[in-house]
Order: structure tokens, then C-alpha cells, then sequence
């Protein structure tokens, strides 16, 4: 099943991290991530993929950056059982419900 998460990503951060849930001005949720990498030759977007990767214990090759790719903004798609919906929406501590196929 493919999950999609949109996130917001902080690059050239001190850390790594995830640091909870948003809203933009329309009121759609997204997590806001931190990473270390620097936003060129897709860098940024592998350490996303990465830290998502580990944060809900699927391997890597699972998730992708299928929109935003040079934006903060991005959009995730996150192949797993239907089971990864919840463990989505608790990253961070926070609620999601845009975790939906």
C-alpha cells in the first residue's frame, strides 16, 4: 500500500530531526523535518528520505520525494502494509490524517 506524507524541510539544520506537525495557510498538515544535508544535487532529499526511512523502520528504497523536489514543501509517497498509516501520524509525536492511499 503507498502512504503519501507531505513535509516541510529545514536543510542545512544542526541536526537531523523531526519536529512535528503544521498547518499551512489552507489548513493541510505536514511535519516538519531538519536536516543537515545542503539543498544541492539532491542531497536534501535523501537525507529526507533517510530520516523518514528510519523514523517509521522501513528501508529506504520505501520511501521517495514524488513532489517538491527543489521546494521546503514536499510530498512523500511511502510504500508499506496499511498498518504504516498509524505510525505516520504518530511521528513526532503529533496527529495526521493525510496519511490516507
Amino acid at each position: 500500500m503507498r502512504h503519501r506524507l507531505t513535509v516541510r524541510v529545514q536543510p542545512k539544520a544542526a541536526s537531523d530531526s523531526l519536529d512535528g506537525w503544521a498547518a499551512d495557510a489552507a489548513g493541510r498538515p505536514f511535519l516538519k523535518l531538519r536536516v543537515r544535508a545542503l539543498p544541492a544535487d539532491g542531497a536534501a532529499n535523501a537525507a529526507v528520505e533517510a530520516l523518514v526511512a528510519k523514523a517509521l523502520g522501513v528501508p529506504k528504497s520505501a520511501v521517495r520525494v514524488v513532489t517538491g523536489g527543489k521546494n521546503r514543501l514536499k510530498g512523500l509517497d511511502i510504500e508499506g502494509p496499511e498498518a504504516l498509516a498509524a505510525r505516520i501520524s504518530e511521528l513526532a509525536g503529533g496527529t495526521d490524517d493525510s496519511s490516507k492511499d
